[in-house]
């Protein structure tokens, strides 16, 4: 986005004052960056339409600004604005009213817009059947194959894939999260799983299922000795020893889903964090509340949340959740 000269200095002081606002409430330094420029096209917008004044902004000027930013082309690529990047502006109109009702500005009504499909959010998510299925296929009895390493092997990495599906999809991990794991994070007596390594480093306590316990101690206590040969804290750990990396949490994950035989998930765009956005929906389906799943999540507010609803109404518009 070119830089855009404001003529008012009311509203570059506004647009300075909403970045210090963002950053106050710990949002990461990008995202301080990017909503005041975002907010900066809406005031150029203003002015350009014969707003003079903060206080003449009303919720119809937002309206008329973000459609049509919708309808305009993208400079670089053509075509339209990406779905990612409206929704991010979309998120700036937001908080920016947000910034004007707390600060006693200006209040504004909701803006009553709904995002846009977040291809950059979620792109599949796995129905319960497909989350059984890959669980299902972790049973798959042993077959002998050229150069392989046995038999005692390949149940030993069957065990760590139980467990590694009991992370990301029963806990609702992300893959940064699930990586930086110890041993000493799984609380077995109380259930429950401590993430230390959280996003913008906030630390939470996530509960695990009777069954996802059994899974990490079958792993455990079972199958990870077979890789460790020294003193090492990590939980998902590889054949040699060491942590294991997200990419290769990864690929055992493609390879179940090419060992399940279910053409519809293979079609799937399937990723670590495709587990987490699953149980996440499969809550709310459930009926789990949105503060809950943003607690169990890990999400700051429950604009990050909402998107899980968002979803499901794409999916079935009869559906309402809550």
């Amino acid at each position: 986005m070119k830089q855009l000269d404001l003529k008012s200095e009311a509203y570059r002081y506004i647009v300075q004052s909403y970045g210090q606002w963002l950053g106050t409430l710990g949002y990461n330094e990008q995202t301080v960056y990017q909503l005041p420029n975002h907010i900066q096209e809406l005031l150029y917008y203003a002015e350009s339409k014969g707003y003079a004044g903060l206080h003449q902004l009303d919720i119809h000027l937002f309206k008329d600004h973000y459609y049509k930013l919708k309808g305009r082309s993208n400079q670089r690529r053509g075509g339209g604005l990406s779905n990612s990047y409206l929704n991010k502006h979309l998120q700036a109109l937001q908080k920016f009213s947000d910034y004007l009702r707390q600060s006693g500005r200006l209040l504004l009504p909701r803006l009553d817009i709904r995002t846009e499909s977040s291809e950059g959010v979620i792109t599949d998510v796995l129905t319960q059947e497909e989350i059984r299925l890959l669980f299902e296929t972790t049973y798959q009895p042993y077959e002998s194959r050229k150069h392989d390493k046995g038999a005692q092997f390949y149940e030993t990495m069957q065990k760590r894939d139980r467990a590694m599906l009991a992370v990301f999809y029963g806990c609702g991990l992300r893959r940064n999260e699930g990586y930086h794991l110890d041993t000493g994070d799984i609380h077995f007596h109380s259930s429950l799983l401590h993430v230390r390594k959280g996003k913008g480093y906030r630390e939470r306590f996530v509960p695990v299922t009777k069954q996802g316990i059994k899974y990490l101690e079958q792993y455990l206590y079972d199958a990870r000795p077979y890789f460790i040969t020294g003193k090492q804290d990590a939980l998902f750990v590889t054949y040699s020893g060491r942590r294991l990396g997200g990419q290769a949490l990864l690929v055992r994950l493609k390879l179940l889903i090419a060992l399940s035989g279910n053409l519809e998930l293979q079609l799937k765009d399937v990723h670590l964090h495709t587990l987490r956005h699953s149980i996440a929906t499969h809550l709310l389906q459930n009926g789990m509340t949105l503060e809950r799943i943003k607690d169990f999540l890990g999400h700051t507010s429950l604009e990050s949340t909402q998107i899980y609803t968002h979803f499901l109404e794409q999916q079935n518009p009869h559906i309402h959740a809550t």
